[in-house]
């Protein structure tokens, strides 16, 4: 059983930056396939995605704007958002699947292929 815990949501304006961080639990994030999601309406869309080896995959409407990252010592996942808009606001879902690697295939940012979830984090970009 994993469990995940989204913090560092908030409001901001267009523009803003913002990080939000997600607390992995047991201690051994480095055996899951980590990733964000979001939920703008009622159906979740991937984000970023992040392998056991630190490959990453990005959704096209974020590349270059947010970037995925983890401290693996202390079991954190981090996004780090720039450049917002409010087409960004959402309730944005830290989640972990089996591990994957890019160089085998490229990596998943469906909802089916990841087992646990956190609760998420409201994020709001004001124009």
């Amino acid at each position: 059983q994993v469990s995940l815990v989204e913090s560092g949501g908030g409001s901001m304006q267009t523009g803003g930056s913002l990080t939000i961080s997600c607390q992995v639990s047991p201690h051994n994030e480095e055996s899951y396939y980590l990733a964000w999601f979001r939920a703008p309406r009622k159906e979740r869309e991937g984000v970023a995605g992040i392998d056991t080896l630190g490959d990453t995959v990005y959704a096209g409407s974020v590349e270059g704007r947010f970037t995925i990252s983890k401290d693996v010592a202390n079991n954190l996942l981090y996004l780090q958002m720039s450049s917002l808009e409010p087409e960004d606001t959402a309730v944005y879902y830290c989640a972990a699947g089996p591990p994957t690697f890019r160089a085998i295939e490229p990596l998943p940012l469906t909802s089916r292929k990841f087992d646990y979830w956190g609760l998420g984090t409201q994020v709001t970009v004001s124009s």
